[in-house]
């Protein structure tokens, strides 16, 4: 039987980080769902159409394609078989998907595939509701968060380092206001799983994240 790890939390908290590191350690297959959505908003994004606008984002599902692949242990995430890794971490791209991730068109599209890798497969998986609906028997769930400060100071460095201009007052409203869509929404909102363990990473180092998910990993297997 396969064995699956969910971890849940708000934007910023850094559960892409910490799923990719567990899994390379404890050799489980890491997939970033929130990637797969925000491909999908990446080709909304390309087709010029307005995020807002769910009959059209509904139409445009159609048409697009989300897989993974992994080459020399990377995950690739493929957008009609084109790897888009490379736009996915704009601002604009998360913005655009935590807007249309709410529709059940994306959701369907997205959820079918993750659940059937999980049947056969040790995954990882990261997101918002993964422990809530698309793995709620997971043998691990984990709700990863941190404060809205240190989320914010977190992205604002990633963005200078990359020799961007960032805002760091701006970030921490995006990330508000994010936090604030993704738990109102109607559908699948970001919460806790009410058997998920609460990690809180704000004054936590990625390595000691990544031993607290490990332990727990360890007793249940």
């Amino acid at each position: 039987m396969a064995f699956n790890v969910a971890i849940d939390g708000p934007a910023g908290a850094g559960k892409s980080t910490i799923a990719k590191q567990l899994a390379k350690k404890m050799k489980f297959v890491y997939v970033d769902t929130g990637a797969m959505y925000r491909a999908l908003a990446y080709y909304f994004l390309t087709q010029k159409i307005d995020p807002k606008d769910e009959a059209s984002i509904n139409a445009a599902v159609e048409h697009a394609d989300v897989t993974i692949a992994y080459v020399e242990g990377e995950q690739q995430v493929l957008l009609n078989e084109e790897n888009v890794n490379a736009y996915l971490r704009t601002e604009e791209v998360g913005n655009t998907a935590s807007i249309t991730s709410v529709y059940p068109a994306v959701r369907s599209k997205l959820v079918a595939l993750q659940q059937k890798l999980a049947q056969t497969t040790d995954v990882i998986m990261d997101g918002r509701d993964i422990g809530t609906c698309v793995l709620p028997n997971a043998q691990v769930k984990v709700y990863l968060t941190a404060s809205v400060a240190t989320r914010a100071k977190r992205r604002y460095d990633e963005l200078l380092a990359k020799g961007e201009t960032a805002d760091l007052g701006q970030i921490a409203a995006d990330i508000e206001d994010r936090d604030y869509r993704d738990m109102h929404r109607e559908l699948s909102p970001l919460k806790q799983a009410e058997d998920a363990v609460l990690v809180d990473s704000s004054d936590l180092t990625i390595e000691e994240v990544v031993a607290v998910i490990e332990k727990l990993v360890t007793e249940r297997r």
